[in-house]
């Protein structure tokens, strides 16, 4: 079990951008955010990149989820595995601890340890974008429901080590959800 764990913080460190960014001849952490995401990926080095970076990222949180799957790990150590592997994608220590910002790497893991609540997180998003029309809001508001639903549904008990990965996503964008509320509250006060 402690190797599990451990193999899903390494798994996690495992950054796409950083690999597509030394494909391209682009040191993606000197580039705009700096940031080894998804969304960096695609400012700096287009949709493609975008898209593989998202990809990779999302698919690496299945493959630890996969490996305690194989392994018969119970819910609540593969859930802990993969909250690992998002701390890894965020914090990797061969990077100094700069990394992404976990999202995709969240969705990956989220949606294979619990479709349905993710379906409830990725409809929760959906109705707060046509109200507020903010992205980053409506990340921060869905990411916090499901957080919340892990500790008060029962059934979803087994989840709550993602609740803590929440945590740090939203800390991690902080200063994006400070921008994106002070552009929607200076918009709604003209």
């Amino acid at each position: 079990m402690i190797l599990y764990w451990l193999t899903s913080y390494f798994i996690g460190t495992f950054l796409t951008a950083w690999w597509i960014g030394k494909w391209k001849k682009t040191d993606l952490t000197k580039m705009r955010s700096g940031n080894l995401g998804a969304r960096n990926a695609g400012a700096v080095l287009g949709k493609t990149a975008f898209l593989l970076t998202f990809l990779g990222d999302a698919l690496k949180g299945v493959l630890i989820l996969y490996i305690g799957f194989y392994y018969h790990f119970s819910f609540e150590v593969i859930a802990i595995g993969g909250l690992l592997g998002i701390v890894g994608h965020m914090f990797p220590f061969w990077l100094h601890f700069k990394g992404g910002k976990g999202i995709a790497t969240f969705i990956g893991v989220a949606l294979v340890l619990d479709p349905s609540l993710f379906g409830v997180m990725a409809i929760c998003f959906v109705l707060v974008i046509a109200l507020l029309r903010s992205a980053t809001l409506s990340m921060s508001i869905a990411f916090s429901a499901y957080a919340i639903l892990c500790w008060i549904v029962p059934t979803f008990s087994h989840l709550s080590p993602l609740s803590i990965a929440i945590l740090l996503i939203l800390y991690r964008h902080r200063l994006d959800i400070l921008e994106s509320w002070n552009a929607r509250w200076w918009k709604s006060t003209k």
